[in-house]
């Protein structure tokens, strides 16, 4: 009786063996995401996935700001990402050791574009993109209208500024201010310091005649006086003062979508947030005095770029894959991403329901030219942006010629010294 006890604990023991060593072999998944806004419905698809496969899933997603941080933390632990974003040139550099070379693998073939891929020095893909984006001014075409004017007026920068500074003008009257809040705050600060700073990079790099393929050691900075003027149109007829900005706590978003304001300066990820409250928001582009530019579209890119995990195992690796895979096939899955991305670039993937992606399509068959994002290659993009940004914050605090210099001495001299700390 006990011998045959004996047996069966050790047959139990075996097999129980034998399903952690199946277990181990399936492999698992950790995705570090880099969209904040989207982590509610990545938590929806890891759920799905597991209950249909059975294979663990794990998303975490880094605050707004920190996914650089948060990165090199989480690629330090025992258990590290094995499918992380690589989004710019800077992170190819940093990351591209760290990075599978994706050529030719089953994620690679469900492309339906090569647009938003990127690749190392050696031609390797390192990174693609599961979703491109298009960024601009998201207007309420409602308010417009109850200013007393339509959309059909704004063509370019006079006349997106005299709209925006009659409405503020008219604020109390009309309850309701141009443009939403512009914080400065680390949650804020990227849609200035990163977006619009796009502007000055585009009209720089067109001015060279070719898309910039890496990036350049220097800047002219012949655009600043536009992205200037920009900039301060925004701040200057807003909801909240430019001395309030630095430290940040006030809510764009909820400002837009309860009415308070017309213009809110913000990219296609917003239109699922705002949509139920203004069903017919669209997005203009960034207008701001440079000749011809009623024929400007969006600002069209992505730093939404999938990696995986060289350093993980190979079951892991695989896991990650057929994951990535499933994410872009599957019909609801799909849906689902697509609804809180606005698109994604594969074959199989749900058609876009985005109104501001479609805004994007309709300037670009109106003629329009699109806007790259150039912003892409800022050189050692976290302490550039820093410096920006307290250069910006001195200049809302007191906007004098002189703080201004230092806003320019942060964008174009900052650019160059990051360049040199990078690459020598």
């Amino acid at each position: 009786m006990k011998k045959a006890l004996a047996l069966i604990l050790a047959l139990v023991m075996c097999l129980s063996l034998s399903a952690v060593a199946f277990a181990d072999d399936e492999g698992s998944v950790y995705w570090l995401n880099f969209k904040p806004e989207s982590d509610e419905v990545l938590q929806q698809i890891a759920a799905m996935y597991t209950e249909e496969t059975g294979v663990e899933v794990k998303v975490v997603t880094a605050a707004s700001g920190t996914y650089s941080q948060t990165l090199n933390s989480e690629m330090d632990k025992s258990d590290p990402p094995t499918l992380f974003v690589i989004g710019n040139t800077a992170g190819v550099r940093d990351w591209k050791d760290y990075a599978l070379d994706l050529t030719g693998t089953p994620i690679a073939e469900e492309l339906n574009t090569d647009a938003y891929n990127l690749y190392d020095e050696d031609g390797r893909l390192v990174s693609i993109g599961y979703c491109y984006e298009c960024y601009g001014i998201i207007v309420n075409p409602d308010l417009v209208e109850a200013a007393g004017h339509t959309m059909d007026e704004i063509t370019n920068f006079e006349s997106l500024k005299a709209v925006a500074e009659d409405i503020h003008a008219r604020a109390d009257e009309l309850g309701f201010d141009a443009f939403t809040s512009n914080d400065m705050d680390s949650s804020s600060s990227w849609r200035y310091t990163g977006h619009m700073a796009n502007l000055e990079y585009y009209y720089e790099e067109q001015d060279g005649g070719a898309t910039w393929t890496e990036c350049p050691p220097e800047l002219t900075g012949a655009y600043m006086d536009n992205f200037k003027a920009l900039y301060d149109l925004c701040v200057d007829n807003s909801l909240v003062a430019r001395n309030e900005l630095a430290t940040g706590g006030h809510d764009a978003e909820n400002e837009f979508k309860t009415g308070q304001a017309a213009f809110f300066v913000q990219g296609s990820w917003e239109y699922p947030a705002v949509a139920e409250s203004v069903p017919n928001a669209t997005m203009i582009p960034y207008y701001c005095g440079v000749e011809g530019e009623e024929k400007a579209g969006l600002n069209c890119g992505t730093e939404n770029c999938w990696a995986i995990n060289s350093k993980a195992s190979e079951a892991d690796q695989q896991a990650t894959m057929d994951f990535m895979v499933w994410c872009v096939t599957d019909p609801e899955a799909s849906r689902m991403l697509v609804d809180s991305f606005g698109v994604m670039p594969y074959k199989q993937a749900a058609e876009s329901t985005n109104g501001f992606l479609a805004a994007a399509e309709a300037y670009a068959a109106d003629g329009c030219y699109t806007m790259d994002w150039a912003t892409n290659y800022q050189p050692n993009v976290d302490e550039y942006r820093a410096t920006l940004v307290a250069a910006m914050n001195q200049y809302n605090a007191d906007p004098s010629d002189a703080n201004w210099d230092m806003v320019k001495t942060a964008f174009v001299d900052g650019w160059a010294a990051q360049y040199a700390a990078v690459n020598g």
